[in-house]
């Protein structure tokens, strides 16, 4: 009997270690569990159809295979949501986020409402770069860039950290367009039904990659008006649109373009709260470069247009760490600018 319990001890030890060995803390906590994915944006835009693409699939790639759901607080070209992730969200790896990717630089220009330190969040991954346009509707008197620079355009706005009126200020002041922002539209959906209606000329800062998406056809049936891409150099999709380097003066001017259009490559940036368990964000960046990679999620992004060119974590902090060491002139100038009145 004496040989059966110690028999039986051994067992039950050799057991536990195996058991031990291979228990996943990261697969406990998530299994059965729904994380929260909040969009700094309005439901049906660009930003809420591709976090929801990502939150039908990533659960897959996580251990313990969460449900996850997504939570749209728009407001404040994402203020509002970054501010919710590091302050008030649980840093238990059961929210996470999507934010507009102007908020990169939104410590730099010391940007009202934000309640955050940008080095200091978790990123998870980026979806996709994006070259953002100005364009007006086809009966705006506004129909081409000399139109832009001699006359003023009326365009509506999301919000003064939003990409549509920092683009604005931006060109406003370097190169002397005369942009005049309606500000206070929700998001870029309403923003677009404004221009349709004739309540503004136009709308900027929109990414050719969701006019691809939503719109096609504006691409070539005349709806209209293709003034600026935001980009390097032009696209094959717009070759005849051209780019705000193209009539930057001087290297300064180049400078503060190249600031802000940096923020572009990253276009949709996907963030963890400070104090995120390590564990489980390497589990959730793992899972976010194995989802971009998935035949089906690039199958269903094909099939809805949207557009995937994906990076990971590491882009997103070398881009945080270029803005951050912005030389202090062109920092100063890109800050009074973009916080220049409307």
């Amino acid at each position: 009997m004496i040989f059966i319990a110690r028999l039986a001890a051994l067992a039950a030890g050799v057991f536990g270690a195996v058991f031990t060995a291979h228990a996943d803390p990261v697969a406990d906590f998530y299994a059965g569990r729904t994380i929260t994915v909040v969009v700094g944006s309005e439901a049906g835009g660009g930003y809420d159809a591709m976090a929801h693409l990502v939150a039908r699939r990533i659960g897959a790639y996580i251990p313990g295979h969460p449900s996850l759901v997504v939570q749209d607080m728009p407001g404040a070209a994402s203020i509002n949501a970054a501010n919710y992730l590091y302050n008030t969200a649980p840093r238990d790896g059961s929210f996470f986020g999507m934010i507009q990717r102007t908020l990169l630089s939104a410590n730099l220009t010391n940007q009202p409402g934000a309640r955050f330190d940008v080095q200091k969040f978790n990123w998870v991954g980026n979806l996709s770069s994006e070259v953002p346009l100005l364009l007006s509707w086809n009966t705006s008197p506004i129909k081409t860039v000399e139109d832009l620079l001699a006359r003023e355009m009326t365009m509506g706005g999301g919000g003064p950290s939003s990409d549509s009126e920092v683009q604005a200020r931006l060109l406003n002041a370097i190169l002397g367009t005369k942009i005049k922002i309606v500000s206070g539209y929700p998001g870029q959906s309403q923003i677009q039904l404004a221009m349709m209606r004739g309540e503004v000329d136009g709308v900027g800062g929109w990414s050719l990659s969701n006019l691809k998406a939503r719109n096609p056809d504006w691409l070539h049936d005349h709806s209209v008006h293709f003034l600026l891409q935001g980009a390097l150099r032009r696209t094959g999709d717009l070759p005849d649109t051209p780019t705000p380097f193209e009539f930057a003066k001087t290297a300064s001017d180049r400078a503060v373009l190249e600031l802000f259009y940096a923020q572009q490559a990253i276009a949709r940036p996907f963030v963890a709260p400070p104090g995120f368990p390590a564990a489980r964000l390497e589990a959730l960046r793992a899972a976010f470069d194995a989802v971009v990679k998935d035949k089906d999620f690039l199958a269903e992004a094909a099939t809805a247009r949207i557009d995937i060119d994906a990076s990971d974590h590491q882009s997103i902090e070398k881009v945080v760490a270029i803005i951050a060491a912005t030389p202090p002139d062109i920092a100063a100038r890109f800050a009074g600018v973009n916080n220049a009145p409307n």
